[in-house]
């Protein structure tokens, strides 16, 4: 093209390179519109609560996903979550949108790292083509697979007749058939099921939900395998063996039929098949109480069979390579020089690569899914994402750098990074400056949280925040110094010979009375530690990352506990019972049966959910709303903030110290600004640790252990944070914090330092003194970057 025709006018299709969101009003949003470029990394800023996921997951994320959806036939969408549409006038510009958020790995005990990730099934492969002597297919290897026996007559065509020949069927499964690949026997302890003084009929049944009362006691009653008037410690052999293992047998009881299965039966097929940490509290102390779970002997906890274990390449079994740490196993595949199977063994070098490259080559494949912190989880979900050849994909993430030492955050920049060199589009919700640091465009929301939040206050690069006059942008500098001065201990706890997972025989005395910080890299073994040498002791109350579980139905109120004596105050003040002030029993409204709204299933679109037209979304009926306490109504009640109602029940004609005192909490951990009936559901994850934190503790103890309060917590947040850590510590209490965090191990009195490094590289107390010392000797990697941090 000659110069005089000038530069070519750029093509329609390169004009689309923002994604538009006009009117976003999902959760607290306040009609919000933003314009984001493609291509580029965009970090969302703002403090807790302020609607950050709001607007990325449940705007951008999740129109992005039902958009995708709707690309199915209908009978495909009536196997995928029905997405409701955001609530936004306009959305332009969108890519698809892959997730990586911080949910922790499901809580299934056959789910591990290698079968999430599929490094198992390659494995698999792997022994099925090389090990020796060769036992069958990839099946014949995998611990969720059973050996199958069958034997029967078939019918066989042959030369246009047909006739029947006698067949013996086999197929090879890896699961041990003691175990069933779960790599560990249970055991009861009958007493803590059931009182043998007792007749079933006189509630001898111990076990959580198991009464008499209902199905229950119509199956125990009408099965007539045993008499359920006779004390159990009179049953003969038979009928104790039907009353705990029977197989599932159907009976008819009344003219219904039903299914009757041995007590032992049931709960194995109920409450064992999932992660004891995933039960409910109730069902979970019950668990632990009444069943011991022992390595299986047969297979010595590695899942498989005998078959399986005795094939084998260069002398290791295909237990032995899921038993290796990560990066010891990278370096054995490496060494593999197959042809036959070259494709394969570069698809997992890659994979085991991936895992070292984000950090993880600490791990083991047979490590649980269900074990991993919520950074882990992350992390483990990125790896199928690495290296993949998609591009103008927009990837979100939500606070990659949970859980992550300031040494592992330098990785996950480059992470972020290379993905956004190769065409993608990159949106970080985040909080950590040094995350905020590489952003190409940063979006703060604010100014506050909940109802003070829901706006964008700015806009633009890392430069501009940082001289702008958001929250964000003052804090953003922000460095704390070193205590000029500690607390002296009072005594300590001692810990001799811990040897949990990496641990290597540590010995360390806790000082007492003062804030410790147990630090160190990820997977140095500080969990392990702490979660296993101190949590379980007499008074202390240890508050872990695990995620609080909660319908909507669910409220600060009621998880709190809060509920209870206001709904006591309501009773004794207007003469009736308390039962009338819960929207989940004797008070709800009858038409929307107190959850405020009406949903209209749709099939394969969206449900609808409609405001209720009877109580207008109160919950209560219009009886229950004529009783008054304080002037105030319970939905009323129900609707006021946190630092309101702290103030109604604080004195006058509401005062109730037994609620004050919960709410008192709810406000120093930060929370003032939640409403006490606002669901669960919509609590972002800082929220919800917060709220858990504020609730452990009212408990009466001594030592309180945190991991990693700090997550989800805007710079302006771990300031009164810090605060809130200085008055335990005040009260008389010792606090023992898990955290990376270099403002808390600033503020700290003592500091226990893990290392080296990750995995076996760490498991040993590499640092033991105060803040000041560990700047100033700057011998282990968390010394050299606190030395940084604060300056010195």
């Amino acid at each position: 093209m000659s110069a005089k025709q000038g530069t070519p006018s750029p093509h329609a299709a390169d004009s689309h390179d923002l994604i538009r969101v006009h009117g976003a009003r999902e959760n607290n949003l306040k009609d919000v519109s933003v314009e984001l470029p493609k291509r580029r990394l965009t970090v969302f800023t703002g403090v807790s609560g302020s609607g950050k996921s709001s607007l990325v997951f449940a705007t951008i994320a999740a129109e992005s996903q039902r958009m995708i959806n709707e690309t199915y036939s209908a009978f495909l969408q009536g196997f995928m979550p029905s997405l409701a549409r955001p609530e936004v006038d306009r959305l332009e510009g969108l890519t698809t949108a892959i997730i990586v958020d911080q949910e922790r790995m499901g809580a299934n005990p056959r789910s591990t790292v290698g079968t999430a990730t599929d490094a198992n099934a390659m494995l698999r492969i792997l022994f099925s083509r090389l090990g020796t002597p060769h036992i069958g297919s990839p099946n014949a290897y995998s611990f969720n697979v059973p050996s199958v026996k069958a034997s029967g007559a078939i019918t066989v065509e042959k030369g246009g007749k047909t006739k029947a020949e006698k067949a013996t069927f086999n197929q090879l499964g890896g699961m041990c058939p003691r175990c069933e690949g779960m790599g560990s026997v249970t055991d009861f302890d009958l007493t803590a099921l059931y009182d043998a003084d007792k007749s079933l009929n006189e509630g001898a049944l111990t076990i959580p939900g198991y009464t008499m009362d209902g199905w229950y006691g119509r199956i125990y009653r009408g099965c007539g395998f045993f008499d359920p008037d006779k004390p159990i410690k009179k049953f003969n052999k038979r009928e104790l063996h039907d009353l705990l293992y029977k197989e599932p047998t159907k009976i008819k009881v009344d003219g219904i039929n039903l299914t009757y299965e041995g007590v032992i039966t049931k709960m194995q097929k109920s409450m064992l098949s999932k992660d004891v940490e995933a039960l409910q509290p109730h069902i979970r102390a019950f668990v632990e109480r009444a069943v011991t779970f022992t390595t299986c002997p047969e297979c010595e906890g590695t899942r498989i069979s005998p078959e399986a274990r005795s094939s084998k390449i260069k002398g290791q079994n295909i237990a032995d390579l899921c038993k290796m740490q990560i990066s010891d196993l990278r370096a054995w595949v490496s060494e593999l020089d197959e042809l036959s199977v070259a494709p394969l063994l570069v698809g997992l070098q890659h994979l085991l690569d991936s895992f070292v490259d984000i950090g993880l080559g600490y791990l083991s494949l047979d490590r649980p899914a269900g074990t991993l912190s919520g950074g882990e989880a992350q992390r483990t979900k990125m790896i199928r994402h690495l290296g993949s050849s998609l591009t103008d994909v927009t990837y979100v993430f939500d606070e990659p750098t949970i859980g992550l030492h300031p040494h592992d955050i330098e990785r996950m920049n480059d992470l972020l990074l290379q993905l956004r060199d190769k065409g993608n589009t990159v949106l970080v919700v985040e909080h950590k400056p040094e995350t905020i640091a590489i952003a190409d465009h940063v979006v703060d929301l604010g100014p506050r949280a909940g109802t003070a939040g829901g706006e964008i206050v700015f806009e633009g690069t890392v430069a501009d925040l940082a001289a702008s006059d958001t929250l964000t942008g003052r804090h953003l500098g922000d460095r704390a110094a070193l205590k000029d001065e500690v607390r002296k201990s009072e005594g300590a706890m001692e810990i001799r010979g811990a040897t949990a997972n990496n641990l290597r025989d540590v010995d360390v005395d806790i000082p007492l009375g003062v804030l410790t910080v147990v630090t160190g890299v990820a997977g140095s073994g500080k969990s392990s530690l702490i979660h296993g040498s101190v949590a379980g002791r007499e008074g202390v109350v240890a508050i872990d990352q695990a995620a609080i579980k909660g319908s909507r139905r669910s409220n600060p109120a009621t998880y709190t506990g809060l509920l209870d004596p206001i709904r006591k105050a309501f009773a004794k003040a207007n003469g009736v019972k308390p039962a009338l002030f819960s929207a989940n029993s004797e008070g709800a409204c009858p038409v929307c049966n107190g959850a405020g709204v009406i949903f209209t299933d749709l099939g394969v679109m969206a449900t609808v959910e409609s405001t209720c037209e009877e109580c207008e979304g109160r919950r209560f009926s219009a009886a229950v709303l004529e009783y008054r306490l304080g002037g105030r109504d319970i939905s009323e009640v129900l609707a006021m903030s946190v630092s309101d109602a702290e103030a109604f029940f604080g004195d006058g004609e509401a005062k109730l110290p037994a609620a004050h005192k919960i709410l008192d909490r709810l406000v120093d951990v930060g929370l003032g600004y939640l409403t006490l009936g606002q669901p669960l559901t919509t609590l972002s994850g800082g929220e919800r640790q917060r709220l858990k934190l504020a609730t452990r503790m009212g408990e009466k103890g001594g030592v309180y252990v945190l991991d990693e309060p700090t997550t989800g917590l805007h710079l302006a947040d771990v300031e009164q944070l810090l605060g809130l850590l200085d008055r335990l510590v005040d009260s008389g209490k010792s606090v023992i914090v898990i955290e990376h965090h270099q403002a808390v191990m600033a503020h700290a009195d003592w500091i226990i330092d893990l290392g080296p490094g990750a995995g076996h590289d760490g498991g040993k107390i590499v640092f033991e003194g105060t803040p000041a010392d560990l700047v100033a000797d700057r011998s282990t990697l968390t010394g050299e970057h606190l030395a940084a941090y604060v300056g010195a």
